[in-house]
């Protein structure tokens, strides 16, 4: 028992500067940053004074000092391990856990390097590469090439900056476009398992006849051809054995990546590369889960129905059958649009037209839109109607920048160069210091050269509008960038079946529809109404407040007060101010005052050879150090 109170104790005595030492920090320190900062305090403090003490009296005089060195050097200590070592960094355990997945992610980099050595990409992962003087076109195809071997996670990352039209120069937006997303199908063994898994049964007890040859196969899932039960024909869509993992082992990579690049490269916080791979993450695991998708495809199904528009179709979603990694939906019989021919140009005109006002109206009046309508998403069925497939990829955005789109929609049927200003600055976010004035005459040109009579809109059009935004450090958020993306992939899609299709005008043309339906008489009722229960309530306060402010005038009593500080986060901040200033004076002061009284001569001994004032002395300087400590860890983190 003695043994174990000698230890016990021996262990609080070494706690206790570093205890201190962490409390005066205000540092959230582990046990073992404690620990080890307390022995490296008490040998520390001890190993300085302690052989220059001869007698009892020097011991129990300088003993408090000897205290005080220990303590400022457990706090030097765990500043050092702060910034060295910052917490949560050295986990043993984790490390043990996680030590398979760091060899698999390491095996993951090497070939990811070597692909880009292969097409000449390292120069360009490092502070090295630049490319004012690179050829473009060559660096933009091998971009592609590599992107296209380094499989599913990077292939998906290529596709979503060929549409960021804002971040890219237009050739690599071209070249990363023709990206491809087609790999050789599953084996059906590992197809079966996947179905049986999610089923609870095997397919042939689920499904009437179940075609094993998948019609088309892509990276994370293939398509089967069924038929239930009851006869209805249904696509069975797959996900790829394996393929979870494999992309949460890309998407930890690609996040590395790119907060390497944002810290070693110029080019790489240019582009907000740390915050284009979050955005990126989130959009690929939502397409791992297919009930997203099953819900996506309701949403912008139910919206449409809403409206009573039944100029698109859409497929029905199985969800007693569908999860996470099968989705079974009603077949809708058609040509996809990319081998389709309209009948004749009228013809192609109309689905044109009909498939750019579904979109604008998903935008516009719903707030949910498919955000991916290429040629290979979109069917043309017997009848001559468009179906839209694969709603992997959905864009939401709320009533607020609904109304901003619109007016910004609206700004270009006028082309009216401070409304277009105006619905931009609503449409995205914007820097403080922004020259309004500058950017009305920017967007002025714009206007003039891309939105004048007879202007058709091309891919200049899109590279000067996003330069603009650029120039101006204006951020286009996820939303809006997927309305973008929507759009831009529509243009592509729409001059396949209707060559020199003017979606300018067409744009346009919409806006002004959209005028008259809102100047109608049913929208004008319904507006009105709307309005009229929203401010009701502050119509039925206002008298009474009216006439208090009234009497309050007549009897000189009308006052006003202002509250300083009154959110409580300026109050936080302005507190932490105030006591950093604080601390920074008393270190001072104890500092000045302990060279002082150590430069005082005479005085009480309390030593042969130490006085009274150099003691104390002492300890000033020891509380003074502790101030400045304090001060400099403050000012290493950032105000709350």
């Amino acid at each position: 028992m003695w043994l174990l109170g000698v230890l016990v104790g021996g262990f609080c005595v070494l706690l206790l500067p570093a205890l201190t030492a962490r409390k005066l920090l205000g540092m959230d320190a582990g046990l073992v940053r404690v620990a080890l900062s307390g022995f490296i305090g008490l040998s520390v403090g001890g190993g300085i004074l302690g052989p220059q003490l001869d007698t009892t009296d020097e011991r129990a005089a300088l003993s408090s000092v000897m205290l005080g060195i220990g303590l400022l050097t457990s706090m030097v200590t765990l500043v050092v391990l702060d910034v060295l070592v910052p917490p949560g960094g050295v986990r043993p355990l984790t490390w043990a856990q996680s030590l398979r997945g760091r060899v698999t992610r390491v095996r993951r980099y090497s070939s990811i390097v070597r692909i880009a050595g292969r097409h000449g990409l390292g120069p360009y992962l490092s502070s090295r590469g630049g490319t004012a003087d690179a050829r473009h076109e060559l660096l933009a195809v091998e971009l592609r090439q590599a992107l296209q071997a380094g499989g599913t996670t990077f292939v998906k990352l290529g596709q979503l900056m060929s549409t960021r039209r804002d971040l890219l120069p237009e050739v690599y937006v071209e070249e990363l476009s023709r990206l491809q997303d087609q790999v050789p199908a599953a084996p059906w063994p590992e197809v079966e398992r996947t179905l049986l898994d999610a089923l609870g049964a095997p397919p042939d007890e689920v499904f009437a006849h179940f075609e094993r040859l998948p019609l088309a196969a892509a990276s994370v899932a293939q398509v089967h051809a069924a038929v239930l039960k009851d006869g209805t024909r249904v696509i069975v869509k797959v996900q790829r054995p394996g393929i979870r993992e494999q992309v949460e082992r890309d998407l930890d990579i690609v996040n590395r990546l790119a907060r390497s690049l944002h810290t070693r490269t110029g080019w790489g916080r240019g582009l907000g590369l740390q915050d284009l791979a979050r955005g990126f993450a989130v959009a690929v695991r939502e397409e791992l889960d297919f009930r997203v998708e099953a819900r996506n495809m309701t949403a912008v199904r139910q919206a449409a129905e809403a409206r009573g528009d039944t100029t698109v179709a859409f497929p029905v979603p199985h969800e007693r059958l569908s999860s996470a990694r099968v989705l079974v939906m009603g077949r809708i019989e058609g040509v996809p649009l990319g081998s389709a021919r309209p009948d004749d140009e009228e013809h192609g005109r109309r689905l044109a037209e009909t498939l750019f006002t579904a979109l604008l109206n998903q935008i516009v009046y719903d707030g949910v839109f498919h955000a991916d309508p290429h040629p290979g998403n979109i069917l043309l069925t017997p009848e001559g109607t468009p179906a839209l497939l694969d709603f992997g990829s959905v864009g939401r955005i709320d009533a607020g920048l609904r109304d901003a789109v619109a007016a910004l929609f609206l700004a270009v049927d006028r082309g009216d160069p401070a409304a277009l200003r105006d619905a931009l600055l609503e449409v995205t976010d914007r820097p403080e210091d922004v020259d309004e004035q500058r950017l009305r005459r920017a967007l002025g040109q714009f206007s003039a050269r891309h939105l004048g009579h007879g202007a058709v809109p091309d891919a200049e059009m899109f590279t000067s509008l996003f330069r603009i935004v650029a120039d101006f450090r204006l951020a286009i958020p996820p939303e809006v960038a997927a309305v973008f993306r929507a759009l831009g992939t529509l243009e592509g899609t729409l001059g396949r079946i209707c060559a020199g299709f003017n979606m300018l005008s067409a744009s346009r043309s919409y806006a002004s529809g959209r005028i008259a339906h809102q100047l109608g008489a049913d929208s004008l009722r319904d507006t009105a109404r709307d309005e009229l229960i929203a401010i009701l309530p502050v119509l039925r306060r206002l008298p009474r407040r009216v006439d208090r402010i009234g009497s309050a005038l007549e009897e000189g009593r009308l006052g006003m007060n202002v509250r300083l500080l009154a959110d409580p986060r300026d109050r936080q901040v302005a507190g932490e101010l105030v006591g950093r200033v604080l601390l920074t004076l008393l270190g001072i002061f104890f500092g000045v005052s302990g060279v002082q009284l150590l430069g005082t001569a005479g005085g009480p001994m309390t030593t042969p050879d130490l006085s009274l004032y150099a003691l104390i002395g002492y300890h000033l300087l020891v509380l003074s150090a502790a101030c400045v400590l304090r001060t400099l860890f403050l000012l290493s983190k950032p105000l709350a």
